[in-house]
């Protein structure tokens, strides 16, 4: 592992014990669950892309699961999240079901915008997920104005939003961040930084040694986790939704990661070593998840299995009803592009 990444690891925290009981044992079940299907949705999806069922493009967060769950353990379907062009895991994890994003994948009717979305646009409102962006960090204005409405509405909600490092050095991301902790907006900002914009290092990008240092300039607590430590990541989101709740305004969280695919499919590799990409490959979030489960009694090792063999059964189902689902017909093509106008009689 390089100097550079050695220095972007957070330090290591010791709430498992206390994070995993307030959880309880069914909710960590789950929470596994939901990492092995977030793996082997993007892992059968990866593999439809390369069979040509897929089309355009893909960007996988295959080695980044435990964020998107971990964020997400204390969220209901009442609460909002936004996503990023690498957002597969944060639509599971908030609820989303694989067969239809599948179909989506696939261009069915069946997927959550009909086929018309694919990889990068997947939304899903009825359990509070507000859609993938394509622009990066353009679904961070938008997480800031659901959080306003949840204000000015009085309904609880919190709004969680998902970014990479290379967001933190566009406007949008200051911007939001001012105006959501002058607003004391129920919003809680998490960067996904897997140490790279595209090809670009963030050593190489930005600034400051951390991304959550920059929450000091707006007046709100930053926190740096080990983004492939679930435990981690559950009890900073834990106290960030927590405050948000309480109307004492937003947090942001810093989650360091790594995808061990590539920026997209077309990434072809070059700007890191195969040594990096392998050290991060030991870190995988899931084994060393199942691991503290069992040495804590939560999961047996045959439990851990019949985990992973119900996911296999809902994947394999999953691309079996994309694959059966009808195309979009040609004369449906202007369907959703263009309304009727109205006018008063």
């Amino acid at each position: 592992m390089s100097a550079a990444l050695r220095e972007s690891e957070p330090p290591q925290q010791n709430n498992r014990p206390s994070i995993y009981e307030r959880l309880g044992a069914a909710q960590l079940r789950e929470a596994l669950y939901k990492m092995h299907l977030i793996r082997r949705f993007e892992e059968g999806a990866e593999d439809s892309y390369v069979r040509g069922q897929s089309y355009g493009t893909m960007h996988l967060s295959i080695g980044q699961e435990a964020v998107a769950v971990g964020v997400c353990a204390w969220l209901n379907d009442a609460d909002f999240v936004t996503s990023t062009h690498r957002g597969h895991g944060h639509c599971i994890a908030k609820g989303a079901k694989v067969d239809r994003m599948f179909a989506e994948f696939l261009g069915r009717e069946t997927g959550y915008c009909r086929g018309r979305g694919g990889s990068m646009h997947i939304a899903d409102p009825a359990t509070g997920n507000l859609g993938a962006n394509g622009i990066v960090g353009g679904g961070i204005p938008i997480a800031v104005g659901a959080a306003l409405s949840a204000k000015k509405l009085k309904t609880g909600a919190v709004v969680v939003s998902f970014f990479g490092d290379g967001a933190n050095n566009e406007g949008a991301f200051h911007e939001s961040l001012n105006i959501a902790s002058v607003w004391k907006l129920p919003v809680v900002f998490v960067c996904e930084n897997n140490g790279y914009g595209m090809s670009v290092s963030t050593q190489r990008s930005t600034a400051v040694a951390r991304v959550a240092d920059r929450a000091a300039a707006y007046a709100m607590p930053g926190v740096t986790v080990d983004g492939n430590a679930f435990a981690d990541v559950a009890a900073a989101s834990f106290e960030a939704t927590e405050r948000a709740r309480k109307g004492e305004g937003p947090s942001l969280i810093e989650c360091v990661t790594y995808r061990t695919r590539g920026h997209s499919r077309s990434d072809r590799n070059r700007y890191r070593t195969t040594e990096e990409i392998e050290s991060w490959k030991a870190r995988d979030p899931i084994p060393a998840f199942e691991s503290e489960l069992e040495a804590l009694g939560v999961l047996t090792s045959a439990e851990i299995e019949q985990v992973r063999a119900a996911v296999e059964q809902e994947i394999k189902q999953g691309m079996a009803f994309a694959e059966s689902s009808p195309l979009p017909s040609p004369a449906d093509l202007l369907r959703d592009v263009y309304t009727v106008e109205r006018r008063e009689p």
